[in-house]
Parts: C-alpha cells; sequence; structure tokens
C-alpha cells in the first residue's frame, strides 16, 4: 500500500488492463518534513528500485519508466543516475531486456523544490514541463495519467517491497504484519529522541515502542508529531495506539510518511506550529482558492495568537479554516494543511483545547 494506503495491487490490476502504451512512474519527491527513508533507500540500494520499476513495467505492459526524484537529494539522483548507465550496459534496460522480447527503459527527472509535486497528477505535470499543480479526479492516473496515458505511480517504498513479493510469494509478504496492514513499515524518527533514523519494524507497533527503538525521548516529552506536517500531534496518552492503517484511522491519526518526531518541553511548541502553518502557506500552489487563502489565514491567526490575541476568536476561525481546508480544497495538501494546528489545539499545545 501507498501513503494513502490505496492498495497497490488494485492499481497495478488496473493499469494492467487498460490499453497501451502505458508508463511507470516512481514517485521520489520526498517532500514531507521528518521524512527521509526514501533518501536512504535510494542512496542505499539504486539498483533495487530500479528493478523493482522493471519488473512493475513487465507486469502492467509498460515500456517506459519515469522516476521523479527531489531536487534536494543529489547524493541519491547520482547514484541512480550512475545505476541507470550499469544497468543499461549490462542489458537490464532498454530494448531486449537480458536477451528477451521485453524491453523497458527508465528516465531520470529532477524536480525543483516544489512539495505540491509530491502529489502524483501535480508531478505528472512537471514530467511534462508544465507547472506543478494537481489535475481534477476522474480521470485517475490508471486511466489517464502521465501524458494523457494509463499510468502505473508508486513511491519509493512502496516498490522497494516488489522484489521480495516476487521471491518469496504474496503469502510470506502477508504473514509480516496484521491482517489489514501487512508487511514491515519504515519510520523516520527524529526530534528529541537519543538516535535518530529509519527504523523498519512489521505493522503493528506504536508509537511509543518505536520511540523505545530509537533510545527513547530526551528530556520530558511534550508531544510527538505523526504523519509529518500534515499528520497529527499526540500526547503521552496516544502513544499506545499501534501504528497500522487499520488503527490509526480508528482513532483519527495520520499515518501518513512515517514520521514520529519527537519534542521535549523545552522546545517552543507555538513556534514549531507556527512554522508547520507558514511551510503550507509557502507551499500552496494557489490553484485553489480555499487552499491559497486559507493556508495565508491560518498563519495570520496563529501569529496573532501568538501575540496575545482572544484567543476563543482565533480558535473559532482557525475551525473554520480547518472545515473550508479539508472540504473544498483540490488535493491533499490543501485537504491537510490544518491537520497538525488543529490536533496540537486539541491537546492544548497552543490556544486552549476546544
Amino acid at each position: 500500500r501507498g501513503g494513502a494506503a490505496f492498495p497497490a495491487g488494485i492499481k497495478w490490476q488496473a493499469v494492467a488492463d487498460e490499453p497501451g502504451p502505458k508508463f511507470v512512474v516512481c514517485n521520489a519527491d520526498e517532500s514531507e518534513p521528518g521524512t527521509f527513508k526514501d533518501r536512504v533507500l535510494m542512496e542505499s540500494n539504486p539498483y533495487r528500485l530500479i528493478e523493482a520499476m522493471i519488473i512493475a513495467g513487465y507486469a502492467v505492459g509498460a515500456t517506459q519508466g519515469y522516476l521523479y526524484i527531489r531536487g534536494e537529494y543529489p547524493i541519491a539522483h547520482r547514484r541512480l543516475a550512475n545505476a541507470l548507465d550499469e544497468m543499461r550496459s549490462a542489458g537490464f534496460l532498454g530494448g531486449g531486456i537480458a536477451g528477451s522480447e521485453f524491453s523497458f527503459d527508465v528516465e531520470l527527472r529532477k524536480g525543483a523544490g516544489a512539495y505540491i509535486c509530491g502529489e502524483e497528477t501535480a508531478l505528472f505535470n512537471s514530467i511534462e514541463g508544465f507547472r506543478g499543480e494537481p489535475r481534477q479526479k476522474p480521470p485517475f492516473p490508471t486511466i489517464a495519467g502521465l501524458f494523457a496515458r494509463p499510468t502505473l505511480v508508486n513511491n519509493v517504498e512502496s516498490l522497494m517491497n516488489v522484489p521480495d513479493i516476487v521471491l518469496g510469494g504474496g503469502e510470506a509478504f502477508a504473514a509480516v504484519g496484521t491482517e489489514d496492514s501487512t508487511g514491515p513499515k519504515l519510520f523516520c524518527v527524529s526530534g528529541n529522541v537519543a538516535e535518530p533514523g529509519v527504523y523498519e519494524t512489521p505493522f503493528g507497533l506504536s508509537t511509543r515502542e518505536i520511540l523505545d527503538l530509537a533510545g527513547g525521548a530526551v528530556g520530558d516529552l511534550a508531544a510527538v508529531l505523526v504523519g509529518g506536517a500534515a499528520g497529527t500531534f499526540l500526547t503521552d496518552a496516544q502513544l499506545d495506539v499501534p501504528l497500522t492503517f487499520e488503527d490509526t484511522r480508528t482513532a483519527g491519526i495520520a499515518l501518513g510518511s512515517g514520521v514520529v518526531m519527537a519534542f521535549n518541553t523545552d522546545v517552543d511548541m507555538a513556534g514549531i506550529i507556527r512554522r508547520i502553518a507558514h511551510f503550507f502557506r509557502e507551499e500552496s500552489c494557489g490553484l485553489c482558492v480555499p487552499c491559497r487563502v486559507g493556508t495565508v489565514r491560518q498563519e495570520e491567526s496563529l501569529i496573532r495568537l501568538g501575540e496575545g490575541a482572544p484567543a476563543d476568536h482565533e480558535l473559532e476561525l482557525l475551525a473554520q479554516l480547518d472545515e473550508t481546508l479539508r472540504d473544498a480544497s483540490i488535493c491533499g495538501l490543501g485537504q491537510f494543511a490544518s491537520s497538525a494546528v488543529q490536533s496540537a489545539i486539541e491537546i492544548g499545545l497552543i490556544g486552549a483545547p476546544r
């Protein structure tokens, strides 16, 4: 499953059922604050990612792949470019792979630092040479994606699981984790912990257990941000919820890209929350009014709150902005731009809990 929990198998089958030509796209535009798992994967084993794209191309009947990587990852970009050259020279990319009748090649594209291009349709626009803005859906990428053709798009972590599934079988993969959240999961643990890093665990561990893997919190824990800037702040009482798709959905927690960021009581949490709001204001592509204006008003309200404005008025305004952003924004950037802010209000990190 991808970060939005949509099953990869359904997506693959849908693309395979469409007539050609088709494309395979690897979304390596890892821009969620606090996320760095894809960078580690690409830097440590670029060949595995390319092999997974070849397998995906074979499975869905595509002959061309695009690997769209975040522009701020120069080491990963160099290693992927080198791996592509080596694999092409060895006959594992291009025409007649390994002497077979199957042909598939991968083109490496570098983003220019736009968070919105992590949204799949904005990514397609960027590859095509247009401004990175999301498209209306439907039609979905499996029918009309890159260059208006059926397109399979998966993130780096999803694709990296493919070789193991091919070699060991689906049942072996599904035996790891929980019934509804199968396989392993990568968590990016950072902030006030003893040993920040990427931790791979079976689905089902709680936030507290993952923090323990990283040596535990440093100092007195104030809150943990799960899911990145578009995620949810948790208090100590919520740290025992298993980080699975089903449990986090029930608890109203955003699992997202696997961010687990700890903050101790020495951190200026109001400043952190304003910084998150500023991030979404800066990264909004401006295509739709609710996000273009709503993210600006959200940051302005938080600034006024920090300057001593009446809390009741500002909290009510932030709640209205949250509703508008969620219900009226075109894509996930706007729909989740207020998630962390609202969760911070709910647990009393800023203002007063409603």
